[in-house]
């Protein structure tokens, strides 16, 4: 494992350029032991320090970025990437030392982030890819003079310098396509050995935070690496699947509903069980994503914890209905802008409804006739987002990888679901909890509160909208 810059204690004893007074607060407290072949990491880690490649202070986290590249530079044959956006030059740069070491080094990305930001214009871009770009721009000032150098476009531009150093790449519309719902993959494969994934995108805000922001720490994630030849078969194969021959003329990528239709897939990591679906699946396959999370989430007998980017799946709350009817401890945490939203599951969970901008409610929505007490959304940074997708079931199942819980994550977008059957994983993610739910703000918050008052001024009570109308 990565050891951290400094420990515990040394980060006590030490405060020369931290960003808070050192003090002695007594012992480290007791390390939870890693399940033998499995490591995961979280960027929000209370019991980690490392210093921020943007503002050069000590901060609290594990540093994922010099994790990934530290497996990286590792391989010796191999690194197969599919993630949904890469805009970190020295995981660029790794990968580049990596086939410059003869390892075989293949990329694929969602469309939306294929072209090197360097080479688009602000003024043809919408609000959200403006934003990004002068982003992107204000990191690759590496003396932050206020000024950015061509050659440092050059090097602050990951896709750039993929292109340059003849990295083959491809996206989801190499298939002839216009793109699946979403490539919203996370992981890597390295020499048929290694599978590194979770909830991270590679990006200065999924790991670290937004340029110009203080305050900021990144979107809240986390990333596991599992050392199995066996699971690296299976994400190999998804791989090969949407690679195909790569770039080239004959189009036979396969991306979204074009992939072959599987069904879950179970190997053993030592003694651990792991149950891994790719999807998507259309809606009449019983072997779709929400299915596989409904299946998980109806034998729990004590307790559930989440942790949710998106909840939008009516199915998911009527599981969590039975459970809660049955006794099961219940807590959610989801991210303060997705909770808030009309299609938001959490709102269900809160027993309220709130109206679309057309005044819509969503078919067959079922608010709760009380709401859950054990609710809340995190207190962040400006900017950041809760971006974890995992459960904890009676403290001995994880569910985790890049899946939603939305029917665009089973249906439409290439996503990846994991289900690990370890009380020991299952521990530090119930840490990862606990740290959440002590900042959480609990039940229907001032935000929650003020939209559900301007929208019943404006909407009434809202209409239902027929089954099958679009939302």
């Amino acid at each position: 494992m990565l050891k951290n810059t400094l420990g515990w204690m040394a980060a006590a004893l030490v405060c020369g350029g931290c960003s808070q007074p050192g003090s002695i607060v007594g012992m480290a407290p007791a390390e939870l032991p890693m399940p033998k072949q499995i490591e995961v990491v979280f960027n929000h880690n209370a019991r980690s320090r490392y210093r921020s490649p943007l503002t050069g202070e000590w901060r609290n986290g594990d540093d994922m970025e010099a994790w990934l590249i530290e497996a990286i530079d590792g391989a010796t044959e191999e690194v197969l990437v599919a993630v949904q956006e890469l805009s970190l030059p020295k995981v660029a740069q790794a990968l580049i030392a990596a086939k410059h070491r003869g390892v075989l080094v293949q990329v694929i990305l969602e469309n939306n982030y294929r072209q090197a930001w360097s080479e688009q214009r602000p003024s043809r871009l919408n609000q959200r890819e403006r934003q990004r770009w002068h982003q992107l721009n204000r990191l690759a000032d590496s003396d932050r003079n206020g000024t950015t150098t061509a050659d440092e476009v050059f090097q602050g531009d990951a896709v750039a310098l993929l292109q340059a150093a003849n990295i083959p790449l491809i996206d989801d519309t190499e298939d002839g396509s216009s793109g699946s719902g979403l490539m919203h993959h996370k992981f890597l494969v390295i020499d048929q050995t290694t599978v590194i994934t979770g909830s991270a995108n590679l990006t200065s805000s999924g790991l670290h935070g937004d340029a110009g922001r203080p305050s900021s720490r990144g979107n809240v994630n986390h990333l596991l690496r599992v050392n199995s030849p066996e699971l690296a078969l299976l994400f190999r194969q998804e791989f090969t699947q949407m690679w195909g021959d790569g770039p080239s003329s004959k189009q036979d990528s396969r991306f979204g509903l074009q992939k072959a239709k599987g069904s879950v897939q179970t190997v053993k990591v030592g003694d651990i069980r792991m149950d891994v679906l790719f999807s998507p699946h259309p809606r009449r396959d019983s072997n779709h994503g929400l299915n596989l999370l409904a299946e998980q989430l109806k034998p729990a007998k004590k307790s559930l914890d989440m942790a949710l980017f998106v909840f939008s799946a009516q199915q998911l709350t009527n599981v969590l209905r039975e459970k809660i009817e049955q006794g099961v401890e219940i807590r959610l945490v989801a991210d303060p802008g997705f909770a808030s939203r009309p299609f938001s599951e959490v709102l269900d969970l809160l027993g309220v409804s709130l109206p679309d901008h057309n005044c819509k409610v969503e078919a067959g929505n079922q608010p709760l006739d009380q709401a859950l007490k054990g609710v809340g959304t995190p207190r962040l940074a400006r900017g950041d987002k809760l971006h974890h997708k995992f459960a904890v079931i009676d403290n001995k199942t994880v569910i985790t990888g890049s899946f939603n819980w939305s029917p665009s994550a089973a249906h439409t977008n290439d996503e990846t679901l994991l289900v690990i059957h370890s009380p020991q994983l299952a521990k530090h993610f119930t840490r990862e909890m606990d740290r959440l739910w002590e900042s959480a703000e609990l039940g229907i918050t001032p935000h929650i509160q003020r939209k559900l008052e301007r929208q019943k001024i404006r909407c009434g009570d809202g209409a239902m909208r027929r089954q099958g109308e679009l939302t």
